[in-house]
């Protein structure tokens, strides 16, 4: 998830502890079907969007909104992925991360950007996201859209379109899992596993 501490583009090799599935893949499809909607709306059609992933995951859920929105309005729109490793406001204490790549498939002037991520929490990626999409030109408007918005906002942004809203606590973390990226579609929620040795009230203090 870009709003995660891990650099994106890198899997999580850590324990990710007891979870629970709180989105099947027949879930995240009823989400995305449901966003396409609004964002057509929004906009009053479908001319002059442009969407536009941020890596990882953000990617392929544009590409399955973009999809939804054909299937809905027979207009296919174009998508691209908007990388955001420079513009990140903690990369002098990540200074090795991987650099990826911004592809878009249209200009950007003038047009409606809706940026697409899989999890909203802190913001920072979405100010990194803007930064980097304002080297590329001015859009008439910018709009978000996130399949799960997780709260724990540390700026001031919000997203327009959302396919779930999810309250967590601050030590819990929710995945998103694409079957692009990772073999399989859900949305779970885990909590840190205990330290060995510890019982579970000190790992909880």
């Amino acid at each position: 998830m870009a709003d995660s501490t891990s650099p994106p583009g890198t899997a999580d090799t850590s324990d990710p502890g007891p979870q629970r599935v709180v989105l099947d893949a027949e879930d995240i499809s009823r989400a995305l079907t449901r966003m396409a909607h609004q964002i057509l709306e929004t906009n009053r059609g479908a001319q002059g969007l442009v969407l536009a992933g941020i890596p990882r995951r953000g990617v392929p859920l544009a590409e399955r909104l973009a999809t939804a929105i054909e299937a809905a309005e027979g207009v296919r729109i174009p998508v691209g992925a908007l990388d955001i490793t420079m513009y990140r406001d903690d990369l002098r204490s990540h200074p090795t991360r991987p650099v990826g790549h911004t592809r878009m498939p249209a200009g950007v002037d003038d047009a409606v950007v809706v940026l697409v991520d899989d999890v909203l929490m802190s913001g920072r990626s979405v100010r990194a996201a803007l930064d980097a999409l304002g080297d590329l030109g001015r859009p008439r408007a910018v709009r978000l859209a996130v399949l799960v918005d997780r709260g724990h906002r540390q700026l001031p942004i919000r997203a327009d379109h959302v396919g779930k809203n999810l309250p967590t606590s601050a030590d819990e973390r929710v995945l998103v899992r694409l079957e692009e990226t990772d073999g399989s579609t859900e949305v779970v929620i885990t909590k840190p596993a205990p330290e060995s040795g510890s019982s579970p009230q000190e790992a909880s203090l």
